[in-house]
Order: structure tokens, then C-alpha cells, then sequence
């Protein structure tokens, strides 16, 4: 009965499917059948008109999804009107599916689905069939297209596109805030039935949140729910097909909710923390922690970040307190150094408040609370204080040893008020020049000082307990020198002096300066002036510019080489302090020969040999007497090198230079023929002076030194005279070589103290010894800056 009822059912829905289905060919096919029907005639015949009879007859169409009877099921029957029923027609059966999922009965043309069918994998299918004849194998029907359709059950529950979902929402949120939207989709057909149709509801949750039915939009359902009373929510959300009526398909999922936290409570002190007590030792030095103190606030993050404050308090002056932003906690530390002996107890008022406040929550009142701290002062034995952090003190450099510079002043801070001793750390006076009276704290000298060594002192003073020797402290004391004077000035540089010898009178040769170690507080004023011996006929002045420097001028005109060749000018030079210091400079001052600019050109000594005055012609001559020389000694040189030379030193280890030994004893004082006497004789009695082959070095100035008063004149023109003759001699030795010289003089004043000149001098001796100093006194006179004797 249920199968004849499900085939009508079939029969009447293939009936509709095959109107409204029917493809064009089909209609035409059929439409062309039903006139040919009636007239007889077709289209294609032209003037002659035949009657045909043909046409597909369907009879199904429509084919329900997953079946599952123990038959395949029946889809439907290809027929045509030219299908006698002889089987001599064949039925084939070509498109989607066919053989595999659509099998057809070539004689019949029943048309079978050899499996299940399944609508979401594919809802139609498209089919093309053929009728042949088996005889002649020719089409009795045009090929024609047919559609199966799969028909839709609700075989598909709802499912939703996520399994879990996460949400979040504030606390403290109104009712009707969304929170998180959740989607459901069912694949079976929209367009048929109710198969698809999808309603929402909650299964968990309740009464904290509801869900829209129709957009899964989940909702808060009480008010101002609390994150510090709960804050996570499970929801469970059913989606329904069927439109949720009974026997509807239904998927569920699960919405994990969280409320996140606002800042609507303030930070509370615990009642045990009311009232603390801390401690501090006296001696805790600033920034000490003393302890700590938490409030605390249900919030969390930034909404539970506390800042602590010290708002009131006889010790809030005296004590601070900073936030450890880690655990929220107060830390209360030292601010100023406490003294037990001035205060032993203090009271202060601590408040805690959010950092980040919420203005929708200010209105329920202050968010902040207070809490009373007290700190207990306690006692300790402190080391000495000074009267201050350090000394200066300024003492004269002349002062003397044993004399008191200074004092520093310390005392026991405790009650007991024990004695102090002061000493010296010797780390920081090695030389010992201070000391200082143990009792009372007294610095005296015990050394000399010297400003301008050392200007400044820094020592250390220890004041210690004599109770408690582990009770001391030190402070610095910084000693200043103060300057008296006690150094004359002097030149402030070496100066290398020289004057024209076509200088004019008043003519600026130098200027010179003076320094002086000493530093007045009004600074340093020197003065300038020659020796007062040296001012009766000066060949110079000096002339005082009143800036610490002087000028050197010249008192007449031209100054001749080779007479005086350097002058010696003693400059006496004055300070302005007290006591007034002086000294005496000698300025050496060579005499050069300079251009008509006054530029100098030479100073050295083989200038002296040429005549002044020279002119071009004489030059030239000159010039070629030396050329006629060169050929006349490179000629003798030529002709030298073919005698055999014997060398002046014998053996390199003889470093004596112009000595020649003999070993004869000779006959006496009258046997002159021994051995030559010739390098013992006055050098007065040389005749004849030769030129050197070798170049006239240049002369070397003399250094710098003060003249003594008194010279032997004879021993020094001696000495020049032997120069020359070994500068001038072409066989000389190398100017590096060592020449000795033994010379008593050209004559004593006393004569011959000798027995043998005494026994042979006859008549009177003349014992007139001053009258050959005459002209020696005045060449000494012409050194030291005197009168040139043309002028005297």
C-alpha cells in the first residue's frame, strides 16, 4: 500500500517536471508530432506532404535522495510511439551518470538509480536518449535531452562555523550589550521545505546572557555584572532546522565569555595596617628603607596601580615614600638625617590611590584611602661632628715653624659628650710640614713652607672618641700659601743682542722683558736701569718703557769690530713689593756688519780680515788671487802624492798631538842641536804666518755668562795668537785634533826670580811694576762697554 502510494506520488511530481522541465528540442519535437498528426504533412516534404507518426513518451523524471530500499530505485521510462512492442526498438542512455549511477533496460527502456543518490553532492543530473532500430540501426527519434532532478529530505543538521568562540565584554556593562554574533548554516535546500531554516537558542548561560533567534547575536541579560565576583561564562547555543519545530535536525557550540576589568574599586588598606610602627637607627643615612606598607584593590592591570603619598604628618619632612611598581606596595624611606637627640617619634599619613581612575566610577566617592605610619627614633653612638663640612685657612710663607695657622673644631653628637682628640693623616702630609695640638684641635707649622713650590696643602684632620676609638670622622682642610717676596726678577728670555757697526745714536737695538716667581695681589711692576759704574760713559742706554719691558738704544755712532767686537751691558732690574727685590742681568751685545737697512749680514770673525770699504774691482781681484791659489795648491797636491807621505801619528793608539820624542840627553842648556826647540818659542818671534789648505771655520760665539772683573790680557792674546797660526797652517792637524800650548807669559813684572839670570844680570833691575798696567786697565775698560780709546 505504501508503495503504490509513494508511485502516484512519483508519477504526479514526474507529471509537473516534465512541463516545466521539457527542453526546447523536446517541445519542438512533440509540437511537430502533434501537427504532423493532424495534417499528416512535414515541414520538410516540401509540396509533397507524408504523414508521420513519432514522439518520446516520458513518464518520470523526479528521483528522491538517499534512498535506501532493498531495490534500486525506479527513475522512469523512456518510450517513444514508435516502440510496437516487438523489441525490435533499442534503448541508449548517455550523459552524467549513465551506466554507473543511471542504468536503463535497452529493450524497455525502464531507467533505474543503482545507488544512493545523495543531493548535496549534486541535485541534477543530465541525461541524453536514443531509440534504434535493432534491423537497420537508425534512429527512429532524434536524440533528446531529459534533466533528473534530486529531490531534497533533511538529512543535514545545522552546524555552526566555528566549534569554540572566544568573546569578551567590560564589566559593569548595561543589559542588551552585544557581546558576539554566532552563525549556523544547514546544507540542505533553502528552496524547498524547511529543511534549511535555522533558529537559535541557548541551552547554558542563562540568566547572564540571551541569544537573538534569528541572527545568533548573544546579548548580556543582567545588569552591572562584576569581574571581581565572576569572570568567566560558558554558553552552550543550539541552531535548529525545521524551523526548531519537533523533529527537526539541531547543532550546537560552545561561546567562552570573559569580562574584562574596569577600574570601580579604589585600593583599600587592610584594618591590621591602621596603624604601623617602624624603626630607624639614627645614624641611617637618606634613602634608607625603613619598611613597607600595601593596599590592596580588587582590579587588575593598570586599573590596580597604586601611588602612595605622605600627605600629612609632623614627619613628612623628615620621610618619603616611593611605589615598587612589581608589587604595588609603598616603600617608606629616610628623606633628611634623624637625630635621636632632637626627636624620637613621628606620625605620618600615608594615602593610596588608583593611578588611572575611571571617571564613570568618581561619583560612587574618593578613590583612595589612608593609613597612619609611626617611625621610632633609636639611639646609637655616633662618631664626632666638625662645626663644618671643611676649613680653609690661609697662612703667610715666611711664617715659622711652631707657629699656630689654624683650628678645627669637633664634638660627640651623643648625650654622653665624650672627649675628642684631633690628629693628621699622614697619607696626606708625607712631608710633615703640619702638626696639631691632640686637645684642642690647634694646626701649627712644623717646616718651612714654600709658596712657590707647593702654593697649596690639602691634609686631613681625624677627630676619634678617646672613650671609643672605633668613634671617628675626618674633614678636609685645604691650606693656602700666601705669597711674600722673596724672589728678585730676572730676564724673561736669553736674548742674542746686536748692534751695527753703522749704527746712529739712539738707535733701538732691543727690547727686553723681565718674570718673577713671585705673584703680589696687585701684580707685577718692574723697573730698569744700568749698573750705576757702567752709566759714566756709556756706550748704550736703557730705557725704562714703563710696561715691564726696556728698551736697549744705542749713545753714539758706528761701532768698529775690530776693536770691541762684544760689550757686556749689566741691567739692574727693580719689582714695586715689599720688601723690594732686585737683580742684575748682563746683556751680551755682539757687533755685526749689517746692510744700509740695518739687516745683518755677518758677525763672524774671518770678516774682520777684509778691509772695509772694498769696491767691485777689488772684489773681483780678490776673487781671482783665489782661483790662481786653488790651481797652485791642487798643483802642489798633484806633485805631493808622488813622495812617499809618512803619517802624522805613528800608531793609532798615540793620541798625543804635536809631541815628538828623541832619546838623546844632549849636552845642556847651550847644546841646541838635540832636538827643536822651535814650538817652545815666544810666538812674537814667528816671521811667517801660511794659509791653511782646509776652510777657516766659522767663528763660535761665546755663550752667555757674566765676565769676571779681571782678565790676564797677555795669557789671552796668546791663546788667539796660536789659533790663528793653526788655522792659517796648511799642514796643521784636523780642526778635531787635541793642540796643547805651553806659555808662562810674555814677561813677570818681578822678572826672572832665577839664580842663574841673577848671577848674569848686571847693573840695577827697574822694579817699576805698575807702569805696564796702564794700558791694560784700558783695554779691560773697552770690554765692559767703556770709551772706545779714540775717544778718550
Amino acid at each position: 500500500m505504501m508503495r503504490t502510494r509513494s508511485f502516484l506520488t512519483v508519477l504526479l511530481w514526474s507529471s509537473v517536471f516534465y512541463v516545466v522541465h521539457m527542453t526546447p528540442s523536446q517541445k519542438r519535437t512533440n509540437k511537430r508530432s502533434h501537427s504532423e498528426r493532424i495534417t499528416g504533412l512535414s515541414e520538410n516534404d516540401g509540396k509533397t506532404l507524408h504523414r508521420t507518426k513519432r514522439g518520446w513518451m516520458w513518464n518520470q523524471f523526479f528521483l528522491l535522495e538517499e534512498y535506501t530500499g532493498p531495490d534500486t530505485q525506479y527513475v522512469g521510462k523512456l518510450h517513444t510511439d514508435q516502440d510496437k512492442g516487438d523489441g525490435n526498438l533499442k534503448y541508449i542512455l548517455t550523459g552524467d551518470g549513465a551506466g554507473s549511477l543511471f542504468i536503463i533496460d535497452e529493450n524497455t527502456g525502464d531507467i533505474h538509480a543503482a545507488k544512493k543518490l545523495d543531493r548535496e553532492e549534486k541535485s541534477l543530473y543530465v541525461l541524453r536518449a536514443k531509440a534504434i532500430d535493432r534491423k537497420t540501426g537508425r534512429q527512429v527519434e532524434p536524440e533528446s535531452e531529459f534533466i533528473i532532478k534530486i529531490h531534497d529530505i533533511n538529512d543535514n543538521e545545522p552546524k555552526f562555523t566555528k566549534d569554540m568562540y572566544t568573546a569578551s565584554i567590560p564589566e559593569m556593562s548595561g543589559v542588551g550589550t552585544s557581546v558576539i554574533q554566532v552563525t549556523a548554516t544547514d546544507a540542505d535546500d533553502a528552496n524547498y521545505g524547511n529543511s534549511a531554516k535555522v533558529v537559535y537558542s541557548i541551552l547554558q548561560g542563562q540568566p547572564y546572557f540571551s541569544v537573538d533567534p534569528e541572527t545568533g547575536i548573544i546579548k548580556t541579560a543582567l545588569p552591572d555584572m562584576s569581574r571581581e565576583n565572576r569572570e568567566q561564562y560558558q554558553v552552550v547555543i543550539q541552531a535548529k532546522d525545521m524551523g526548531g519545530q519537533m523533529g527537526g535536525l539541531s547543532g550546537t557550540t560552545t561561546v567562552n565569555i570573559t569580562l574584562t576589568d574596569v577600574n570601580d574599586n579604589p585600593p583599600r588598606f587592610p584594618q591590621s595596617m591602621e596603624h604601623l610602627m617602624f624603626s630607624s637607627p639614627e645614624s641611617a643615612p637618606p634613602g634608607t628603607p625603613l619598611g613597607r606598607i600595601k593596599a590592596n584593590d580588587p582590579d587588575v592591570g593598570e586599573n590596580a596601580e597604586i601611588e602612595y603619598s605622605i600627605s600629612n604628618g609632623d614627619g613628612s619632612d623628615m620621610f618619603d615614600i616611593i611605589t615598587d611598581k612589581d608589587t604595588q606596595e609603598g616603600i617608606i624611606t629616610v628623606k633628611k638625617h634623624l637625630d635621636f637627640e632632637n626627636k624620637v617619634l613621628y606620625t605620618l599619613k600615608v594615602e593610596a590611590s588608583n593611578t588611572h581612575p575611571d571617571p564613570r566610577f568618581l561619583q560612587l566617592g574618593p578613590f583612595k584611602d589612608t593609613a597612619f605610619v609611626k617611625i621610632s627614633v633609636e639611639d646609637i653612638d655616633e662618631p664626632p661632628v666638625f662645626s663644618r663640612p671643611w676649613y680653609l685657612i690661609e697662612v703667610d710663607e715666611d711664617a715659622k715653624e711652631g707657629s699656630i695657622i689654624g683650628q678645627v673644631v669637633a664634638q660627640d653628637p651623643d648625650i654622653a659628650k665624650n672627649a675628642i682628640k684631633y690628629s693628621v693623616d699622614r697619607h696626606t702630609d708625607l712631608d710633615r710640614i703640619f702638626n696639631i695640638y691632640s686637645g684642642n684641635g690647634s694646626l701649627f707649622l712644623s717646616k718651612p713652607l714654600d709658596r712657590e713650590e707647593t702654593p697649596w696643602h690639602n691634609i686631613t684632620i681625624i677627630a676619634t672618641e678617646i672613650n671609643n676609638p672605633k668613634q671617628s670622622s675626618q674633614i678636609p682642610v685645604f691650606i693656602r700659601i700666601l705669597d711674600i717676596n722673596d724672589h728678585a726678577p730676572e730676564f724673561a728670555n736669553y736674548y742674542e743682542t746686536f748692534v751695527c757697526e753703522n749704527a746712529k745714536a739712539g738707535q733701538l737695538i732691543q727690547t727686553v722683558s723681565a718674570i718673577d716667581k713671585d705673584q703680589p695681589p696687585r701684580g707685577h711692576k718692574f723697573f730698569f736701569e744700568l749698573v750705576p759704574e757702567f752709566a759714566v760713559h756709556p756706550n748704550f742706554s736703557v730705557v725704562d718703557n714703563k710696561d715691564n719691558t726696556a728698551g736697549i738704544m744705542t749713545r753714539r755712532n758706528g761701532y768698529s769690530r775690530s776693536k770691541t767686537s762684544t760689550y757686556l751691558l749689566p741691567i739692574i732690574i727693580f719689582d714695586n713689593d715689599y720688601p723690594i727685590q732686585s737683580s742684575t742681568g748682563t746683556l751680551t751685545i755682539r757687533v755685526c756688519a749689517c746692510d744700509s737697512r740695518g739687516n745683518m749680514q755677518s758677525c763672524s770673525a774671518e770678516a774682520l780680515l777684509l778691509p772695509a770699504g772694498l769696491s767691485t774691482g777689488a772684489l773681483v781681484a780678490i776673487l781671482l788671487c783665489i782661483i790662481i791659489l786653488l790651481i797652485l795648491v791642487v798643483l802642489f797636491t798633484a806633485l805631493k802624492r808622488q813622495r812617499k807621505k809618512e803619517p802624522l801619528i805613528i800608531s793609532k793608539d798615540d793620541v798625543r798631538d804635536n809631541i815628538v820624542t828623541y832619546n838623546d840627553e844632549g849636552g845642556g842648556e847651550e847644546d841646541t842641536q838635540a832636538f827643536d826647540i822651535g814650538t817652545l818659542r815666544n810666538p812674537e818671534a814667528r816671521e811667517e804666518s801660511k794659509m791653511r789648505r782646509d776652510v777657516i771655520p766659522e767663528t763660535i760665539f761665546q755663550i752667555r755668562r757674566t765676565a769676571p772683573l779681571w782678565e790676564n790680557i797677555d795669557v789671552q792674546d796668546f791663546i788667539h795668537r796660536r789659533l790663528k797660526e793653526n788655522d792659517s797652517d796648511p799642514a796643521a792637524p784636523p780642526y778635531d785634533s787635541l793642540a796643547t800650548y805651553a806659555y808662562e807669559g810674555n814677561d813677570s813684572i818681578a822678572n826672572s826670580l832665577s839664580s842663574l839670570e841673577s848671577l848674569t844680570t848686571e847693573g840695577n833691575q827697574d822694579y817699576d811694576y805698575l807702569s805696564d798696567w796702564g794700558p791694560r786697565f784700558k783695554k779691560l775698560a773697552d770690554m765692559y762697554g767703556g770709551e772706545d780709546s779714540d775717544r778718550d
